[in-house]
C-alpha cells in the first residue's frame, strides 16, 4: 500500500535513525515555518527525542533552519546546506524580488552588496544576533530596516551564503556567518547535486510522482525530469490505481501489526511534501487540514490517513492536548490515542 511504504520511508514506522542529522539527512530537508512544530516533525521520527536534545542539535549547527527549495523556511544538515543553495538561490531571489516589489520596497543589488558586507561585520568572530538586533545596527549604519524591509534583506543574504541560523537566544533565533558556522565541504557539481536531491526526496517520499517532485524541490519540470533520470536506475515506475509513481530501492513496507496513530506537526512532511494529497486525506476534509493559503495545521495521522485535528497546549508542557476526528463515527481505541498523547509530552517534558 502506498501509506506503508510513505510510513516507512518517512521514517514513521520502525525509525532507523538517532540523532535529528542523520535524520534530516535522509528527508533532504523538514519544512519549518513553525521552529515547535518542526522540532516534533524530527522528534517524532527519531528512535528516541527530545525537545532538548533536537534544540541541542540546532544549537551545535549540526542541523540549520534556513530558506531553501520553495522560498520558505526548512531544516537541513549543516552539511547540505551549500549545494542546496545553489540549486534553490536563483528561484528564491526571484521570489523575494517579487514579495518586496510587491510591498513597494526599493532594494537595489547595491543595498544588498552593502547590507551584507555591514552583516559579515557585525557577525564576524562567531557573534549571533537576533533579526532585532541585526534591524537595529543596520538602522545605525543608515539602512531602513523595519521588519518588510529586514525580512527581504536576510532571506538575499541567505541565498547569497552570508548568513544562516545560529543557536537561540532569549528564546528567538539568530543568524550566524555561514563561513564561521558550518565546515566547508568539496562543491558538487550540479548533476550530483540534482541526483542528491532526487535520492533524498523518493527515498524518503515514495510513492511519488515528477509533480511531486516538483512541488517539494521547486525545481521546474525539466530540471526535475533531470534529475529522476540521473538516479533512474534506484527508481521503479509503478501503477498505483490509475497513476504510475516512483518507488525508490531504498523503500522497505512498515510494520502493519497494530494501527499506527501520529499526531503530525503543522506544516509534516507527510501531508506537505506531495502535491497530490489524495492518498492520504480525503477531499471533503481538505480544508480542515489546510487552506488554500498554505496554512497546514497539526492533524491525526490514523492507520495511514489524516483523519482528525489536535490541538497543541499553550505551553509545550502543559498535559492537556485537543484532539478530535473529521468523522463521528472514527473508532479509535483509547490506548492508542493516550499513547500518542504522551508521546507528545514526553518529548517536551523529558529533562
Amino acid at each position: 500500500m502506498i501509506t506503508d511504504i510513505r510510513l516507512a520511508g518517512q521514517q514513521l514506522a520502525a525509525p532507523r535513525f538517532d540523532t535529528p542529522k542523520k535524520l534530516i539527512s535522509w528527508m533532504g530537508a523538514i519544512q519549518a515555518q513553525d521552529y515547535a512544530m518542526a522540532r516534533w516533525a524530527v522528534g517524532i521520527r527519531l528512535k528516541s527525542a527530545t525537545a532538548r536534545s533536537v534544540g541541542e542539535a540546532f544549537s551545535r549547527g549540526e542541523i540549520l533552519r534556513t530558506h531553501v527549495m520553495r522560498p520558505t523556511w526548512h531544516l537541513v544538515a549543516a552539511e547540505d546546506i551549500r549545494w542546496m543553495l545553489k540549486l534553490s538561490a536563483r528561484r528564491i531571489r526571484s521570489a523575494n524580488e517579487s514579495l518586496a516589489k510587491g510591498r513597494q520596497l526599493e532594494l537595489t543589488e547595491q543595498l544588498h552588496y552593502r547590507c551584507d558586507r555591514l552583516l559579515e561585520k557585525m557577525l564576524g568572530g562567531n557573534r549571533n544576533l537576533t533579526k532585532q538586533q541585526i534591524g537595529e545596527e543596520l538602522n545605525r549604519q543608515g539602512i531602513a530596516a523595519d521588519t518588510p524591509r529586514l525580512t527581504r534583506l536576510l532571506m538575499r543574504a541567505e541565498t547569497e551564503a552570508v548568513v544562516c541560523s545560529g543557536p537561540f537566544s532569549g528564546g528567538k533565533q539568530t543568524y550566524a556567518l555561514l563561513e564561521e558556522r558550518v565546515p566547508p565541504v568539496p562543491e558538487l557539481h550540479p548533476d550530483e547535486a540534482l541526483a542528491k536531491l532526487a535520492t533524498a526526496y523518493f527515498r524518503s517520499h515514495s510513492p511519488a510522482s515528477l509533480q511531486d517532485f516538483v512541488w517539494w524541490s521547486g525545481l521546474s519540470v525539466t530540471e526535475a525530469r533531470h534529475s529522476v533520470g540521473l538516479i533512474g536506475r534506484s527508481l521503479t515506475a509503478e501503477r498505483f490505481g490509475q497513476r504510475e509513481l516512483f518507488v525508490h530501492e531504498s523503500c522497505r513496507a512498515a510494520e502493519t501489526s497494530g494501527v499506527p496513530l501520529y499526531l503530525l506537526p503543522a506544516y509534516d512532511e507527510y501531508l506537505i511534501g506531495y502535491k497530490d494529497r489524495t492518498d492520504v486525506l480525503r477531499p471533503e476534509h481538505r480544508a480542515r487540514a489546510f487552506t488554500n493559503y498554505g496554512i497546514f495545521y497539526p492533524v491525526i495521522l490514523y492507520g495511514g490517513r489524516i483523519a482528525g485535528n489536535w490541538k497543541r497546549p499553550a505551553r509545550p508542557d502543559d498535559s492537556c492536548v485537543e484532539t478530535s476526528f473529521f468523522e463521528t463515527d472514527t473508532a479509535v481505541d483509547r490506548d492508542i490515542l493516550e499513547e500518542a498523547v504522551n508521546r507528545y509530552r514526553a518529548f517536551y517534558r523529558a529533562v
